[in-house]
């Protein structure tokens, strides 16, 4: 019962002395030896062939040398990093003929990433191998103060290996003080910007060779593609929405004479009359229901329209909605 108590009183994890075996295994060493019953609070010195039976007199223990212990018991740990060595160098000449494989497969090219987390290392490793160009389509008309510290530091990061970097947002952004802030601060040359009434889904584009798009509207999956004729046709779509953009330097076209409306409500009139409905017009526009509903009842005021009803009908007759937005 007392064998028990002591075997449970000094239980500790594998490879690991108590105190009470530091205890022992140092009276041992400071005595060059101890009687057998000193081990009782420590058996673990047996077991880890810290100390052993004396050769004249079993009734007395006597220690191991440090060094000589250590050795021993390093040894199965050396074992084991031989054997898991041995496996690496096995697993790498299996795999190593079939990269070669891989990298001819085009659907092997395109990666789907789920989780923010893994999205984000992604997109970071790529941006920081980039050393020619980045084009980034942006939706919505703002983004977090937090997250454009984090793209401005990127930003800087990148024109300072000669990149350059191209942004294409929607109207609203135009009015958004912190954009200002992280474009104020990004060495001119660098940098352009546009803006559009409409665009698609998010896209990054990284020296023309890999690029990501989201892949679920939650944008927690996304796809990494590589593939060369989806990456060049991504980038043919990017030029296109470059190209009907507005340069940030330059005005928004202006709404008819006499009309006191903004480009924004120029937008939703467009919009309205072609038959959506509030939230896919804020959604289109990269602006909240809300602030689209404003801008919808100021329309109706200079229209003197009472009703939705009314001011679509005044907007398709007039033929105020036909003029697009820069």
């Amino acid at each position: 019962m007392g064998r028990d108590e002591d075997t449970l009183a000094h239980a500790h994890g594998d490879r690991h002395l108590c105190d009470a075996a530091v205890t022992v295994y140092t009276e041992a060493l400071r005595t060059g030896r101890i009687p057998r019953t000193a081990l009782r609070p420590a058996p673990c010195l047996l077991e880890l062939a810290l100390v052993h039976p004396d050769p004249q007199d079993d009734q007395w223990i006597r220690p191991v040398p440090p060094s000589a212990a250590l050795a021993h018991l390093l040894q199965p740990v050396i074992r084991e990093i031989h054997e898991r060595i041995r496996l690496s160098a096995a697993l790498a000449d299996s795999l190593a003929p079939l990269a070669s494989v891989a990298s001819t497969d085009p659907n092997l090219s395109i990666t789907v990433l789920e989780g923010i987390p893994l999205i984000e290392t992604a997109i970071q490793n790529a941006l920081e191998g980039a050393q020619e160009e980045i084009l980034t389509l942006q939706p919505g008309s703002s983004r977090p103060a937090d997250q454009l510290r984090k793209a401005l530091e990127r930003a800087l990061s990148t024109v300072g290996r000669g990149a350059t970097l191209r942004h294409i947002y929607q109207h609203p952004a135009r009015y958004s003080p912190t954009l200002k802030t992280y474009l104020a601060e990004v060495p001119p040359g660098h940098i352009q910007v546009r803006t559009i009434e409409q665009t698609v889904e998010r896209l990054f584009i990284f020296d023309r060779t890999v690029a990501f798009i989201p892949a679920n509207p939650r944008r927690d999956v996304a796809l990494e593609i590589r593939h060369p004729a989806l990456v060049r046709y991504l980038i043919q779509v990017y030029e296109v929405l470059w190209a009907q953009a507005t340069p940030l330097t330059e005005p928004l076209q202006p709404a008819p004479p006499g009309a006191t409306v903004t480009p924004v409500q120029l937008s939703i009139a467009r919009l309205l009359v072609e038959g959506h409905i509030d939230q896919v017009v804020a959604r289109k526009l990269g602006i909240s229901v809300r602030t689209c509903r404003t801008h919808i009842a100021k329309l109706m005021q200079t229209f003197n329209a009472t009703s939705r009803t009314q001011l679509g009908a005044l907007l398709a007759q007039s033929g105020f909605a036909d003029r697009t937005p820069a």
